[in-house]
Formats: C-alpha cells, sequence, structure tokens
C-alpha cells in the first residue's frame, strides 16, 4: 500500500471562522517543521504548487501583479484572472482567488514555521473550505518532509474523509454541512 493510500486526516483542528457582518472569514493555523523560506517555496512556486494546491497558477506568486489562477479536480477548470496584492517574502502572501481574498502569514518559529492562512468564503462554503484546506495542509507537509502523496483536491479528496471533515468543522462553526455542488 502506498503512502497515499494509507493517508487519513485527523480530526478537525486549528480552524475558526470570524466574522464582519455578512463577511465571514476561515482562519487556519498549521505548525510545519519547515522553514519559512521552504514553506514560501511551496505557496508561491507553480511547481511546486502543483503538489498540494487546489489550483494551478501562471507564474510565480512571489511578486505582485496579475496572476491566472486554475481551479483543479473541478468537472470544468476555472480560471480566474487575478493580482497578487502583496508579496514579503518569506512572510506574507496576499491574493484574490475568484471572489475571496486569500491572506498566507508566515511565522517563524524555533524548530520550523507557524502557516496562517485567512480566507474570506461564503457561510454556506465554509466547512468545505475548511475540510478541503485541512487535506491540502496534509500534503503540503508531507510533500516539504520529502515524501509526496500527490495533489488530494475535488472530488479526489471525497475518497479521504472529506465529508467527515466537513461534518466536524461545520459542528466547530454551528453551520450546516453541505456537499459542493460540483461533486
Amino acid at each position: 500500500m502506498t503512502s497515499r493510500e494509507r493517508y487519513a486526516p485527523g480530526a478537525a483542528a486549528g480552524a475558526e471562522v470570524r466574522k464582519d457582518g455578512d463577511k465571514w472569514t476561515l482562519v487556519l493555523v498549521r505548525e510545519l517543521r519547515h522553514p519559512p523560506r521552504k514553506v514560501w517555496q511551496a505557496l508561491t512556486e507553480p511547481e511546486h504548487l502543483r503538489e498540494w494546491a487546489p489550483f494551478d497558477a501562471d507564474r510565480n506568486l512571489d511578486t505582485a501583479g496579475p496572476v491566472k489562477l486554475s481551479t483543479v479536480g473541478t468537472p470544468t477548470p476555472q480560471v480566474s484572472e487575478t493580482s497578487v496584492k502583496r508579496a514579503e517574502a518569506p512572510r506574507l502572501l496576499e491574493y484574490s482567488w475568484g471572489e475571496n481574498d486569500i491572506r498566507w502569514e508566515l511565522e517563524p518559529l524555533a524548530n520550523g514555521t507557524r502557516l496562517t492562512l485567512w480566507h474570506n468564503i461564503g457561510r454556506k462554503f465554509i466547512s468545505m473550505g475548511a475540510a478541503g484546506w485541512h487535506i491540502c495542509f496534509d500534503v503540503l507537509d508531507r510533500f516539504l518532509e520529502g515524501h509526496p502523496i500527490g495533489r488530494i483536491v475535488g472530488g479526489e479528496a471525497m475518497k479521504f474523509e472529506w465529508r467527515r471533515l466537513n461534518t466536524e468543522y461545520a459542528k466547530q462553526f454551528g453551520t450546516e454541512a453541505t456537499d459542493p455542488p460540483t461533486m
């Protein structure tokens, strides 16, 4: 059995929701045993993003300016023409993905990096987003460890306990767990 076949996500953890009127922001925190520069590369370089992220980028995200992000694992790839707003290596990265703002913060720790993702997302989709990012973060961690298991996104995530995570996060956030329309 391959390491991918053995992969199972842990319990829903490390996530919270911030509400500002009708605006909801998912905040996910993960401590990684890798230095900020290595994590930064994984967040910005297209060949690294292809290992773990739910989208492909048409260029390196390490500088401000236009970029195209294409969804992966969906029946029809959706391309978002967007822009990197801030790229301050190796500590802060901000861009939009579709209608959502994404902010990555990297904080050095004695034994690695505290990675925080801020993703504004509709209330209806917040537990789905948390479940998806949870799996992406697990895959990212394995990639950084030098034991890649391959990107797990879209419909593929259903095979890896995505529904359980979606339900657990919905319960934590006080929302309803719903399945995505495209899966």
